[in-house]
């Protein structure tokens, strides 16, 4: 006997969107349960014992509020805290530039056709695996750090004849720590290199037939190419230099979590006011790279502009037009009806 075969379903207009959305929640609710887990309830545990002062006793952690006070005391009362921020705005300022500078040539020059381009690559991205944690630690202390032929104390002493110390020091430290500062770039180099390898060819070879040189080709198609790509990496410079181990700040805190005079409550205040020093930190980079338009793009905004108030004036002229008819049209036919 012949199976009568099942008859075909009829979804619902919208039924089959709907499934798609359920399995793409399923897709995406571990990180969402991990994110809640692991992120929010951190930051909102975090923020409660910014507010309380805490002490950890045999019995178990007492809390004790104080509001505000721990944010206060910041400012008033520790003067780490503020000396240390100071020095690491300094430096994160000056290491920024230094990071994408060598970050962008590097990349350009692994882009080229040169020999044994995978190796050279895995040499530059070698350190962001090997040299970090213990490792940098260990070879900051034995002076890896630093360039051997280069005396960073003589150049400390010089800076501070003719700088300010607040001045002096950030910039002595970016020569004292100028390979360690390199060994950070591993990351942006891959970056610049993804970045530049999706520049089309032909842009470079219409430059080239029109006479444009090496240098006319870089500032006109590369660098406005690669720019959202230049925000990316000074932004990700700054959250890497401000969550790395060598930080003092990020150490600071650490010690004042387990110190008697602070505690779980002042060491959460400090880190609140340290990210969002961090946070209004990346946002004056944004508006230092992103917010300069390109010409290109304002000569464009401003054609579109333009022809929106063309198109404008035209249905304008058009509703003029329209209603004169109109009126036109009933003045016949009431010139019609009276004779």
């Amino acid at each position: 006997m012949r199976q009568k075969s099942e008859p075909n379903k009829k979804y619902r207009p919208g039924r089959l969107q709907a499934r798609e959305d359920r399995v793409g929640y399923l897709f995406v609710a571990p990180w969402m349960l991990g994110a809640i887990i692991f992120v929010i309830y951190p930051l909102f545990q975090s923020f409660v014992f910014a507010l309380n002062k805490i002490k950890m006793t045999p019995k178990g952690r007492i809390s004790t509020f104080v509001g505000m006070k721990n944010f206060t005391n910041i400012w008033a009362e520790d003067p780490d805290f503020v000396t240390k921020l100071m020095t690491y705005l300094a430096e994160t300022i000056l290491a920024i530039p230094v990071i994408v500078v060598f970050a962008l040539m590097i990349a350009m020059l692994l882009n080229g056709k040169i020999k044994c381009r995978g190796f050279f690559r895995l040499i530059f991205f070698l350190p962001v695996i090997i040299a970090s944690g213990p490792v940098m630690n260990q070879l900051t202390d034995q002076g890896a750090a630093t360039i051997p032929v280069m005396d960073a104390t003589m150049i400390e002493q010089l800076l501070d004849q003719y700088l300010p110390h607040f001045l002096a020091e950030p910039i002595g430290s970016v020569f004292s720590n100028f390979v360690m500062l390199l060994w950070y770039s591993g990351v942006q180099i891959l970056l610049f290199l993804a970045a530049l390898q999706k520049i089309d060819a032909s842009l470079y070879e219409a430059a080239k037939i029109d006479g444009g040189s090496g240098w006319e080709c870089f500032w006109k198609i590369t660098l406005p190419t690669i720019k959202p790509m230049i925000l990316l990496n000074a932004i990700y410079t700054v959250v890497f230099m401000s969550n790395n181990e060598q930080n003092d700040i990020i150490n600071l805190i650490y010690t004042t979590m387990f110190s008697v005079d602070g505690g779980y409550g002042y060491a959460s205040a400090m880190a609140w006011m340290y990210s969002i020093i961090e946070l209004f930190m990346i946002g004056v980079v944004t508006l230092i790279i992103a917010g300069r338009k390109d010409e290109y793009e304002k000569n464009i905004k401003r054609h579109k502009k333009q022809m929106r108030k063309q198109a404008r004036l035209q249905r304008k002229l058009e509703r003029r037009r329209v209603r004169h008819e109109t009126k036109r049209r009933r003045e016949q036919r009431k010139a019609i009806t009276t004779k």
